[in-house]
Order: C-alpha cells, then sequence, then structure tokens
C-alpha cells in the first residue's frame, strides 16, 4: 500500500511541476520519494517461513530472518523468502485418465527386472542454515536437489532386492535404506527428512504372475505340514492317554492285591473277624447267630422271644 501511494504522489508532483503551480510539484514528489523509500525499508517475514538476506557489497548474511517485521536498507539490501514449513513432492506413473506426465521412478531388481516405484518424500528446510542453502543451491532446489538425489537413492536401493522381496517382505528394508542414504545427503545440503513413503511398487505382470503361483504353492506345502503336525500331534495325545490309562489300571490293580494281602494277613492273625463277617452278611430275618467255635453250642434266639400273638 505505502509502495502504491508512493507511486501516486509522484506521479502527481511530476504533473503539477509541468503546471501553472509547479511549486506544489516538488513537495508531492519529495513526499512521494520518501513514501517509496520507507516501504521498501521494511520487510514481513511471513509465519511459516525464513527470510535470507543478500548485500550487494558483503553478498549473502550468515544470519536468517525470522518470522515478523525487519528492517533493511534499500537498494543496498535485498530479502529472499524461503517457505520452511514441511513441504512434499510425489513421483508416480499418472492414474488412468489422467493427463499428466509419468514422473514414477523406474528402477532394476537384483535380478535385472525392471521396477516401477511411485515414492512420496516429505522435507522442510533448516531454519538457520537456509543462507547456506541460498548460496550453495538456491531458491530452485527442489528440481536441482531433491527430486535427482530421490530418484538416485530409490534406483540404488531397489538394485539390491529380488523383486519377490519387493512386493512381500522386504519393502519396510527397502524404504528404511531409501531413508537412510537420502537424509544424508539432504542434511549435508540443509534440507531436512521427515519421511519417504513408498506409494507403489509394480513388476512386470508376467512376473507377478509365477511369483504369485510360487506363492500359492508355498502355502499349499506350508497347509499340508501343519495339518501333518496335527495329525502327528493327536496321535501321541492318544498314545498318552493309552499309557495313563494302563498305569490306571496297573495302580488299581497293584492296589486290589495289596488290600487282599493285607486282608488274608489279618484273617490269619484273627479267624473271629470271618465269623462276624459272615454273621453281618446273614439276612435280617435269620435269627441264629453263630459264636466261636470253642464254645461247642449255638443260642436259637426264637426260644428268647416272647410269643407272638400271646
Amino acid at each position: 500500500m505505502l509502495n502504491l501511494a508512493a507511486l501516486v504522489l509522484l506521479l502527481l508532483g511530476v504533473a503539477v511541476l509541468f503546471s501553472p503551480r509547479r511549486s506544489f510539484g516538488l513537495p508531492l514528489v519529495g513526499v512521494g520519494l520518501l513514501l517509496l523509500v520507507v516501504a521498501n525499508s521494511f520487510v514481513v517475514v511471513p509465519a511459516g517461513h525464513v527470510g535470507v538476506v543478500f548485500n550487494i557489497l558483503r553478498g549473502v548474511q550468515d544470519r536468517a530472518l525470522a518470522e515478523g517485521v525487519h528492517f533493511v536498507v534499500p537498494g543496498l539490501q535485498q530479502v529472499i523468502l524461503y517457505d520452511a514449513r514441511v513441504k512434499e513432492v510425489t513421483l508416480s506413473a499418472p492414474h488412468e485418465g489422467e493427463r499428466r506426465l509419468d514422473t514414477s521412478i523406474q528402477a532394476r531388481s537384483k535380478e535385472g527386472l525392471e521396477i516401477g516405484v511411485d515414492v512420496t518424500v516429505q522435507y522442510r528446510v533448516i531454519k538457520e542454515r537456509a543462507p547456506r542453502l541460498h548460496q550453495e543451491v538456491g531458491p530452485g532446489y527442489l528440481e536441482t536437489l531433491i527430486v535427482p538425489q530421490v530418484r538416485s537413492k530409490v534406483r540404488d536401493a531397489v538394485g539390491q532386492y529380488g523383486a519377490a522381496e519387493l512386493i512381500s517382505t522386504q519393502r519396510t528394508a527397502l524404504e528404511t535404506t531409501v531413508i537412510q542414504g537420502l537424509e544424508e545427503t539432504l542434511r549435508r545440503y540443509h534440507i531436512e527428512l521427515i519421511s519417504v513413503l513408498l506409494r507403489e511398487i509394480r513388476i512386470p505382470q508376467a512376473v507377478a504372475k509365477v511369483i504369485e503361483e510360487k506363492q500359492t504353492a508355498e502355502q499349499q506345502v506350508q497347509i499340508e505340514i501343519n495339518r501333518r503336525k496335527q495329525a502327528e500331534i493327536a496321535a501321541e495325545r492318544r498314545v498318552i492317554e493309552a499309557k495313563g490309562e494302563r498305569d490306571a489300571a496297573i495302580l488299581r490293580a497293584e492296589g486290589e492285591a495289596r488290600a487282599i494281602e493285607l486282608r488274608g494277613r489279618a484273617l490269619r492273625q484273627a479267624p473271629e473277624v470271618v465269623q462276624l463277617t459272615f454273621a453281618e452278611k446273614l439276612a435280617p430275618g435269620v435269627q441264629t447267630v453263630f459264636v466261636p467255635s470253642t464254645g461247642n453250642f449255638l443260642l436259637d434266639l426264637r426260644g428268647l422271644q416272647p410269643q407272638q400273638g400271646r
């Protein structure tokens, strides 16, 4: 706004100089020049940005300008703004029906097969090192540094793995390899790597079909192995159960034999126990009681009972 007001005053002053009231022209021109100088003496660095000061006498200054308003010398100092927020670049093939250039990365696997890789890289400028970035690379660091480095590191990483590994077990390892190689390089040029996201890995259709058939066969073999192991476990369980039943039967038989042995020993030591046991087994209606043989008699309990019905 100040620049616009200064230009208006300058033009008005110049116009007045060629009019009958030319005495007002010089003051208007002076005010316009003053506003123009003031307008270019202050620079606002927006949120998330950093300012690099270029001095036409001393070159790029080491200290970057943080967010806010800063005073500079017009004509002597120039401020270049760098966006220091997290940014991303995606290298991918266009989707069906999409009209744009194919920026995906073409690499070769360990077997020499052509592999297509879609990748997204997130990064940001290191604020305090923005002056050095401006000196060494410049504002076009995305095209001149980041994209070529991403392509190079992805190609190098893909060449360390086989095609089958890339689409199955080693996808995470590939991502880690790319991050390790890219992180060091970008930091050397004053850019912080945030993340590398592998969006898609494409292998030739014929190779993918062969790999799929191989994986299906391996899965079937694994299923059969698991079934065999389950059958072996079931058979072992039945053998264990049979052994347990046999051991239990042996223990019961040994217990019964031991009980018989102890009972026989007790009977031999006290024969009266036999008669007592026999008497206990008699039916309740029997009215005769056996006594030891040394007494040589039997008691008829019927004679001792009172006559029923008298």
